[in-house]
Order: C-alpha cells, then sequence, then structure tokens
C-alpha cells in the first residue's frame, strides 16, 4: 500500500508524479529543486537554490513524518560539478553524522535549475 502526499506550501507539480509517497515505514520523495510556492526559482546560484531544495525536501520528509535524521539515501545533481564544494557546504548543516548513503551525479537541468535532490527516509517506528 502507498500513499501520495501534497505538501502544503509547495509547488503542485506539472507532471504526472506525486512529490513524496509513503509506503510502510519508508518515504520516498520526489526530486527538489529552489522552486517557492507559485513554481518559481528563487535564486540563481548555487547556494541560494540548494538552501531551497533542502527546505522542500525537509518539507516533503516532515510531510511523510520524517526528519532529516530519518534520510537513509540522497540524490543529488548538479548542473555544474564545480558546485561541489557549496553544495556540500549546505548540506552539512542539514544532515549531522551519521550521513545519509549519498550519490552525486552531473546532469543537464532545465530553465536555470542548478541542483536537485531526492531522499528515502525511514519513519520511525
Amino acid at each position: 500500500m502507498k500513499e501520495a502526499i501534497q505538501p502544503e506550501g509547495l509547488a503542485r507539480p506539472a507532471a504526472p508524479y506525486s512529490p513524496v509517497v509513503a509506503s510502510g515505514e519508508f518515504v520516498y520523495t520526489a526530486g527538489q529543486v529552489g522552486f517557492d510556492e507559485s513554481g518559481q526559482l528563487t535564486a540563481d546560484d548555487i547556494t541560494g537554490q540548494t538552501r531551497k531544495a533542502f527546505e522542500n525536501l525537509l518539507t516533503c520528509l516532515r510531510a511523510g513524518g520524517c526528519e532529516p535524521a530519518d534520510v537513509i539515501k540522497v540524490n543529488a545533481y548538479l548542473a555544474d560539478l564545480g558546485d561541489f564544494a557549496a553544495f556540500n557546504e549546505v548540506y552539512r548543516a542539514i544532515f549531522q553524522e551519521p550521513y545519509p548513503a549519498r550519490t552525486t551525479v552531473g546532469v543537464t537541468l532545465p530553465g536555470g535549475i542548478l541542483v536537485e535532490v531526492e531522499a528515502i527516509a525511514r519513519r520511525a517506528s
């Protein structure tokens, strides 16, 4: 059984996907970017977009009953791998040791998006 969740305060996707899906004890987020509630980018730099992407990610996780400490895996997509250090600076402010497993790859992202993050978390029993 799965539950699709549209978190309050998060832009509703135009494409056919759910921002959050909870199934049993696991919570899966769709990729989050630096959009505000209206679907507009809030910054044009990597630090600002990363902060907003993680703010949106945390909104999704909390809607599914999780906190950053519950995250098991993070996937991160950067438009420019030269932004890796700036991304990591924001990441360290969100997660503490033991850090989640993580994959970070360089990709082509549309419309000025510089970063996208997604996570898998496990709800506390």
